[in-house]
C-alpha cells in the first residue's frame, strides 16, 4: 500500500480552515486539518512544498516511522507551522488506517473509556448582565460545563467579547484589530462576576475562565485567590507559559485548578509543568501538538502525574480537528473536558461529520476512521480570505499578550 496523492485545501465558510487529503493506491484516503490562524498560508507552504513531495510512495500503515520522519528529518524541529503541518499527516493517516481496519478510531486507539465527552461552551456578554444571560442559555442547552467572559467596565474590546454569540469569532478580515488593556481593572470586575454568576446559577453549573496570558504569575495568584469561594473547574491561561516556572508561584498561592497548554507544540513544551504538578488540566490539541502519535504521549505523561486532559476546540480549528479530538478523549483513561465552540451551519456543511452534541456532552459517532469529511464542491464555494487576530496595548500603548 503506498500513499499516491496528496494535496491542500483551503476554504473559508466564515474563517480560514486547512485541510489536508492523502489518498493511497488502494483508494482509501483521510484528511487531517492543518490550520493555524493567521498563518494559515505559511501552513499550505510548509506542506505543499516540503512535506507532500516527501510523502508519495510511503506506506501509509507505517504512522510512527513517517511521524519520526517529519518530526526528526527536518532538523529544525517545533513551532506552530512545522507541528500543524505534521499534525494534518498523522491525523489523516490515522484515519486511513481506521478506515482499513473498518472501525472507529477509538477502537483503533485501543477502545473507548468513556461512553460521551464532557464538554464546555462560551458564554459572553458585553456586560456582566449579557454575561449571565449568555450563561443562561447555555444552560438551557443543556451544557453542564461554561466558561463565562465579559465586557470589563471601562474597557473596551475585552477578549471572549467579539463578534458572533453561539458562533463567536474573534478573527476578523484585513490586519489586525488593536484592542485595550488594562489589567487593575480586570482584576477588580472578573470576582464580582462569578459571584453574580453562583448567586443565579448555584453550584451545580460548572463554571470557567480564560485570563488569556494577560497576567503576571503574581497577578495570576491574586486573580486564582480570589476566585477560590467559586469553585471554578479552571482558570486558563492565566500568565505566558514560556517560562514554565512561573506556574510555581501562582500554584503556592492559590487552590484554583490551572489549565494550560492550547499554544504548546510539544511534550517539551508542558514537561516541566507536569512533572512538577503545576497544573491541573493540559490543553495541548490534536494540529496544535504534532497529531494524535504526539497527543498520546503528553496524556500518558500527564497521567502519572494526575493531571487531566482539556484540550483546546476554538472554532479556529476545523471540525476535521473536533472529530479526531473526540476519538481521542474518548479513549483517553486521563480525559478531564473537552471545549466546544460550535461552527457555522457553512462550515458544518463543508465539513459532514458523525459527531453529535447531546444533553452538555459531545458523541463522536461510529462511522469508521474519525467521522469527518470533506465536502470539497461546497469547499470551492468559499475562497481564502486573509484575516488575523487581534493584537492588544496597554492604555499607555505597550505591546500586551493578546
Amino acid at each position: 500500500m503506498k500513499i499516491e496523492r496528496a494535496r491542500v485545501i483551503v476554504t473559508c465558510p466564515g474563517r480560514n480552515f486547512v485541510t489536508l487529503k492523502i489518498e493511497t493506491d488502494q483508494g482509501v484516503s483521510g484528511i487531517g486539518d492543518a490550520t493555524l490562524n493567521g498563518r494559515e498560508k505559511a501552513v499550505v507552504a510548509y506542506l505543499e512544498d516540503h512535506v507532500i513531495p516527501c510523502l508519495i510512495g510511503k506506506d501509509p500503515r507505517r504512522i510512527e516511522d513517517i511521524w519520526q520522519y517529519l518530526y526528526r528529518g527536518a532538523y529544525w524541529r517545533r513551532g506552530p507551522v512545522t507541528m500543524s503541518a505534521i499534525a494534518a499527516v498523522d491525523t489523516a493517516l490515522w484515519d486511513i488506517k481506521a478506515k482499513m481496519a473498518n472501525m472507529p478510531l477509538y477502537d483503533l486507539l485501543g477502545g473507548q473509556s468513556r461512553d460521551r465527552v464532557l464538554v464546555y461552551g462560551h458564554a459572553n456578554g458585553a456586560d456582566l448582565a449579557e454575561t449571565v444571560d449568555a450563561v443562561a442559555r447555555y444552560v438551557d442547552m443543556g451544557y453542564k460545563a461554561i466558561r463565562a467572559q465579559s465586557g470589563v467596565p471601562g474597557m473596551k474590546d475585552v477578549y471572549g467579547v467579539g463578534r458572533g454569540k453561539l458562533f463567536y469569532e474573534p478573527a476578523g478580515v484585513g490586519l489586525p484589530q488593536e484592542t485595550q488593556w488594562n489589567t487593575p481593572k480586570y482584576l477588580r470586575f472578573v470576582p464580582t462576576l462569578f459571584d453574580k454568576l453562583r448567586e443565579k446559577f448555584g453550584l451545580d453549573v460548572q463554571l470557567l475562565h480564560d485570563a488569556h496570558h494577560r497576567l503576571t504569575p503574581n497577578e495570576a495568584a491574586q486573580l486564582g485567590k480570589s476566585l477560590e469561594p467559586y469553585g471554578l473547574f479552571w482558570l486558563e491561561d492565566a500568565t505566558p507559559a514560556e517560562n514554565q516556572e512561573a506556574f510555581r508561584l501562582i500554584r503556592q498561592h492559590t487552590t484554583t485548578p490551572l489549565a494550560v497548554g492550547e499554544i504548546f507544540n510539544t511534550i517539551w513544551d508542558c514537561k516541566d509543568l507536569i512533572q512538577n504538578q503545576l497544573i491541573d488540566y493540559i490543553r495541548t490539541t490534536v494540529v496544535r501538538a504534532g497529531g494524535i502519535t504526539h497527543l498520546r504521549r503528553i496524556a500518558d505523561l500527564a497521567s502519572l502525574y494526575q493531571v487531566r486532559t482539556g484540550s483546546h476546540g476554538a472554532t479556529d480549528l476545523s471540525p476535521v480537528t473536533m472529530g479526531a479530538a473526540l476519538h481521542f478523549d474518548t479513549w483517553v483513561p486521563n480525559f478531564g473536558i473537552q471545549e466546544y465552540m460550535r461552527h457555522s451551519p457553512e462550515t458544518d456543511a463543508v465539513f459532514p461529520h458523525a459527531y453529535r452534541f447531546e444533553d452538555g456532552y459531545l458523541y463522536p459517532g461510529d462511522a469508521v476512521g474519525h467521522g469527518v469529511d470533506i465536502d470539497e464542491k461546497e469547499a470551492a464555494k468559499y475562497p481564502y480570505e486573509p484575516a488575523y487576530l487581534p493584537v492588544a496595548r496597554l492604555e499607555d500603548g505597550t505591546m500586551w499578550n493578546w
